[in-house]
Parts: structure tokens; sequence; C-alpha cells
């Protein structure tokens, strides 16, 4: 792995890059060498933070619509030609594979053109007063506001494209950010805040800070002057979240154990691919990929046989190497975790994989798992896929419901009844007929029940999620 320029960075407040009294070393996962030093915030910087946030809020709200979307614009134009340079980031503070990594880049861009444009629409509604007897010769209308300060506490898996899920919507909408990103997925947010500060973003308007939840993160989400807390993470953090918020709005993202159900396939071998690939890119560090797979009973040989072919060629190593599919997982600890949870179903029940060197997790099929094993009840993040036979269709629908989590699931069939019925009676946010759960698009509303969150992201639901609706009536009598 080629090495990286060891740097100290920075807090990115009101407009300045400023240094931390105390540093951490950031690891790089695959080859566990340090790659740069990284200050930790006390509760001072946050305040700091906070304030700079604060004090910015005018100036947001008052940039026109256009000068919004300009900005954003701007942003967009640094990316594309940062890309290849972001995508390295990637493959060294989270392990991405580079190919992997580029798409996610691709997808960073396009996620802040969607915020570019959605700037330029933003719009109330005129309120019919006269449909009410007391409402004859008053004029209603709406008008959507900026919240103020937003807190965006961010993951590691995705560290361009899901903080851009946060300060897209959060700029076009005239917010001001305080950001929190994953201790292991700094730089990416270092060279995002970079990006902003040379497309002309407002002095205050993002902030960055660093550290831990318990510091850093409970300072913004119990803060008085933080408004919204934006959070994408795990279920324990995600509940936290939402004891010690008080009033704020929040939004949690919090994961799941997505499912597919093959009821019926003209190509087998094409499913069989699309589940590896859902399963097994990115090592399964995705909070849509595919973990439950409940195959027809007359289709369980046919596509094991095929989804066997296709794991035989992923490729497992280097995240820099072109044709990596599979790299370590972000901490050796999640690969021991995951070693366990296989260790607890019988070696019959190992269809492919299960080994552990180090954070490396080989991609793993499991076959014939009762609910109550942690592979197929909790979320694995990790390269491990259950295949279960299933009779009915009815079945099958209890057994994707048979979950904690609803984020996304995805349908294989070739009848339009049990398309429908999926979408109506399947637990989930969203239903993918004839693709995998691992499917997503940046403008689609993005969001899960139950245990997998509350809210909804995609730029122009994030806006919502994001804005004050005000109401004008006015006496025309």
């Amino acid at each position: 792995m080629i090495a990286m320029e060891v740097k100290q960075h920075q807090f990115f407040i009101n407009g300045e890059w400023i240094e931390g009294e105390e540093h951490y070393d950031l690891i790089a996962p695959y080859n566990k060498e340090v790659i740069a030093h990284i200050p930790l915030a006390d509760e001072d910087t946050v305040e700091k933070a906070v304030a700079s946030a604060k004090a910015a809020t005018d100036k947001m709200k008052k940039l026109t619509l256009l000068e919004r979307s300009t900005i954003l614009e701007k942003v967009v134009a640094i990316f594309t030609e940062k890309q290849e340079e972001c995508a390295k980031i990637l493959a060294f503070e989270n392990a991405k594979p580079i190919q992997m990594a580029r798409g996610e880049i691709q997808r960073t861009i396009e996620t802040y053109k969607f915020a570019a444009e959605e700037a330029k629409k933003i719009a109330g509604e005129v309120i019919p007063m006269d449909a009410a007897k007391n409402g004859a010769g008053r004029f209603g209308f709406t008008k959507k506001e900026p919240l103020g300060v937003i807190a965006a506490i961010t993951p590691f898996n995705f560290p361009f494209n899901l903080v851009a899920h946060k300060l897209g919507p959060a700029f076009a909408m005239g917010n001001t950010v305080v950001l929190k990103p994953a201790s292991q997925t700094p730089l990416s947010a270092i060279m995002t805040a970079k990006i902003f500060e040379e497309a002309g973003l407002p002095e205050g308007a993002l902030n960055l800070v660093f550290g831990s939840g318990r510091t850093v993160g409970d300072a913004l989400v119990t803060h008085e002057d933080i408004k919204m807390v934006t959070f994408t993470g795990s279920v324990p953090v995600g509940k936290g979240i939402r004891e010690k918020a008080g009033l704020k709005r929040v939004t949690l993202e919090l994961g799941s154990n997505s499912a597919v159900i093959l009821d019926h396939a003209d190509d087998l071998a094409e499913v069989a691919a699309k589940c590896a690939n859902g399963a097994f890119s990115y090592s399964g560090q995705t909070c849509i990929s595919v973990q439950r797979v409940y195959v027809k009973d007359k289709f369980y040989d046919a596509f094991m046989d095929a989804l066997t072919k296709e794991v035989e060629d992923i490729k497992v190593g280097n995240p820099l190497n072109e044709d990596t599919v599979v790299s370590a997982l972000i901490h050796e600890q999640e690969a021991e975790r995951v070693e366990k949870w296989i260790q607890e179903v019988s070696k019959e029940q190992v269809a492919r994989g299960g080994e552990r060197s180090g954070s490396v997790i080989q991609p793993t099929v499991l076959t014939n798992i009762d609910s109550h094993f942690s592979v197929i009840r909790d979320e694995a993040f990790a390269p491990i896929m259950v295949v279960n036979k299933y009779e009915t269709w009815e079945e099958a629908v209890e057994l994707v419901n048979d979950s904690q989590y609803g984020l996304q699931a995805g349908v294989f069939t070739d009848s339009l009844q049990k398309a429908f019925q999926a979408v109506d009676d399947l637990e989930v946010g969203g239903v993918i007929i004839n693709d995998i759960p691992t499917y997503r698009v940046d403008h689609m509303p993005y969001g899960g029940v139950k245990n997998s969150g509350t809210g909804r992201e995609g730029i122009r639901f994030s806006m919502d999620e994001m804005s004050e609706l005000k109401l004008g009536v006015m006496n025309l009598n």
C-alpha cells in the first residue's frame, strides 16, 4: 500500500483552521499504519464551534436561493476536480476498495448537485382560507425558513456521501452546521471543509470538530443553541441521542439486517450476482447490505450453485488494488465479533468462507440459520449473507418482518400482485422490486421504521426536516 504523508490536522471553526491541544493517531484499517494526527475537541472547543455557527445564522438565512445554489455548484465543480484524491483518502482511512471509493465520490458529487438544484425550488403554498366558514376575505400562505444551527454526526462507512446528505440540504435550506465525523474518517471531513471554504461558504456556516461521542457528541446533542441533530450510526447511540435531545428536531438512520425475497426470477445467475454484490461490496459495511436471503424452495439449489460461483470470484485484499471487493473491516475488534457470530453456527451451515485474518473476514455464506442466531438477528456490517429457503409467500413476508429493523428490502418476483403486496406488507421504509435492498439513489426518500430510525434523507426530504414552516394570513376585508 502506497504510503500517505502523515500530517497533524486542525479543527475548522469560524472559517479558520485551529490547532488542538491533544491529538490521536489515525490508523489505516488495512495495514495498521499511522496516516494522520487528529485533534481531540474538549467542551470548550465545541462551545466555540456552536457559537460560530450561531453567529453565522443570519448570514446564511439572508443568502438568496441563487447564492446558496451557486456555492453548492462550486462545491460540485471542486469535487469533480479532486475525485481521485478523495477516493484515495477513502482507501486509506476506511479501507474502501478503490473502485467503490470512486463510486462514492461520484455519488457525493451527484448529492451536492441535487442540493444545488433543490436550493432554487424552496417555496411554500397558498392555503385556501375561504374553504372554512370564517375564512372569506383572507389570504393564507406558508413559507419555509431555516431552523438555525444543526449538529451533524456521521459514520465511517460513506464519509463523503453521508456528510453530503447532511451538509447539502442544510446549506441549501440556509442553516449552519457543526459537523462531528466518525473518529476513523476525519480526513474526508477535512477535505470537505476545505472544498466548502474554497467554494465561498460564509465563515462560520460550517464548523468541524473531532472527538468521542461522550465528549463532543453529548455536548452537541444537549446544547441549547442546537436546533436539530441529524445522526447516522448505531441503535444504542441513536436511542441515547433521542433521550438527551429534548425538544430538538432529530433524524436517525440506524441501520438494518436487510432481506431479499426470491419468489421468482428468469435468470437466477443474475439475481445471485446482485445479491453477492449487495452482500460483499465494501465488506458488507453498508446499512442496506444484503444480509438475509429467503429463496423459494424450488429455486434454492440452483440459486446456491449460482451464488457459489459468484463468491469464488470475489477478490480480497489491498483496497488500492483495482480488482479488490473485500478488504479490512474498519476495526479488528469488529472482525473478531463477526468471527464469534460465525462460530455460533455449525460448520455444516457455513457454505462458503467464515475465516478471519486480522481485520479481514472472507466472504461468507451461511445456510439454514434459525432466527435466534446473531448472524441473522442483528446487524452484521460485515461480508456475511444468510440464505434460507421458504415454502409460501406468506411465510417469506413473515420471515422478513421478523426483525427489530426495517430499512429496505428487495423482492424478486414476476407477479405484479405480489409486488404490490410486498410494498404494502413488508415492515420497512423502502421496498425495491426486482432488485436488492442495497439499491439507492441520492434524491429518493431514504430511511426506516422500527429500530432503523426516524425521518427521511434524500435532499428534498432532508430539507423538509431541516426547515420550519411558517404561516402568514392577511385579512383583506
